[in-house]
């Protein structure tokens, strides 16, 4: 592994996975919900790619199966990005039809990005082909630090 691109993922961006909550008692400690295990489960099984360009941050995500209208893009605060959408069973006529085999998953998908500090999220675009959806978020300018001016001290 490129040791590059390691510190690019820990410094820049990361897949943010939460954890349970705990209780404020630390022998008691509370079941995770069934929506949080739901939503682990699903950002499992999303999967996606995070490329660092000069001007932007490009998530690559895949979401087959789904149209446009069903993929939800947002903002949690300025720290996290969450991509989700759900792909549901389809609509045949069941008296009709037997199904003999079914590999495809359905249900919720659903990843959660860490973004760096310098992620512009009022410079958000995204679009989706072929079941990958491709979401870029600019980045800030970086501030440059001012150059120090010496000023010469006379005596007199």
């Amino acid at each position: 592994m490129d040791l590059r691109t390691t510190e690019i993922e820990s410094k820049m961006v990361a897949v943010r996975f939460d954890t349970a909550e705990m209780s404020e008692e630390p022998e008691k400690q509370r079941q995770p919900s069934r929506t949080h295990v739901r939503d682990g489960k699903s950002m499992n099984k999303t999967l996606a790619d995070v490329k660092e360009y000069p001007h932007a941050y490009v998530f690559i995500v895949d979401m087959p199966g789904l149209t446009s209208d069903q993929i939800q893009i947002g903002i949690e605060g300025e720290k996290a990005m969450v991509v989700s959408g759900e792909r549901k069973l389809d609509k045949d006529d069941r008296e009709l039809v037997r199904v003999l085999r079914m590999e495809r998953k359905r249900g919720k998908l659903m990843k959660k990005f860490e973004l760096a500090k310098n992620a512009n999220i009022d410079a958000i675009t995204a679009a989706y082909q072929d079941g990958v959806l491709s979401v870029t978020v600019g980045k800030k300018p970086l501030l440059k630090p001012k150059k120090i001016r010496n000023i010469p001290v006379r005596v007199g």
